[in-house]
């Protein structure tokens, strides 16, 4: 089976996802999008659910690829870095709510179709920003990460200004960071 042929079906697929959404798309329409025939598409994937997932998996593994990159990037203060592995995240959100009106129910078909792919794709997010804070955090360091990511999930629940979320990760990895450097004393 081609790698060329399965990339042009899974672009067809988010393509299809996004104009029309899930429920909506059907496999005649990806195969029409892709310039195949449903037969052909069918020789790649089970079906409009299994082109859902396998889409998910591409998405996931390219934000985290962004992540990774962003995490050892030369030159990058410890904030920066952070800003960027988060917002390799944030951005596929906001990708999404900026490509589709169908975006709450694309996360929605997310949750069932690939929970156990967002909840890997988390815990190996939140991973990649342990390591960018192990010298920093020493053994908090993976407490701190957790912190990150949940507050970069909670910054995707409101997307109405997408300038916003971006604003509002830089302050607060910075002051994350701040506090690092300041660990406050106990009362």
């Amino acid at each position: 089976m081609s790698t060329e042929r399965l990339e042009t079906i899974l672009a067809a697929a988010y393509e299809c996802f996004t104009r029309h959404g899930v429920r909506r798309t059907t496999m005649d329409d990806i195969a029409t999008t892709a310039g195949m025939s449903r037969p052909a598409v069918y020789q790649y994937v089970r079906n409009k659910d299994d082109a859902y997932r396998r889409l998910a998996e591409r998405l996931f593994a390219d934000s985290l690829a962004q992540a990774r990159s962003a995490a050892t990037a030369p030159g990058a203060d410890l904030a920066q870095r952070l800003h960027d592995v988060l917002a390799a995240k944030l951005d596929l959100t906001l990708r999404l709510h900026r490509e589709s009106r169908h975006a709450a129910e694309l996360l929605d078909t997310s949750t069932r179709l690939t929970g156990d792919l967002v909840e890997a794709y988390t815990g190996e997010l939140t991973d990649v920003v342990a390591g960018a804070l192990a010298d920093a955090a020493g053994p908090r360091a993976r407490a701190v990460a957790d912190v990150l990511v949940a507050l970069t999930r909670g910054l995707e629940a409101d997307l109405t200004d997408p300038d916003l979320p971006r604003r509002r990760l830089r302050d607060g990895v910075a002051l994350v960071v701040a506090g690092l450097a300041h660990p406050a004393t106990p009362a």
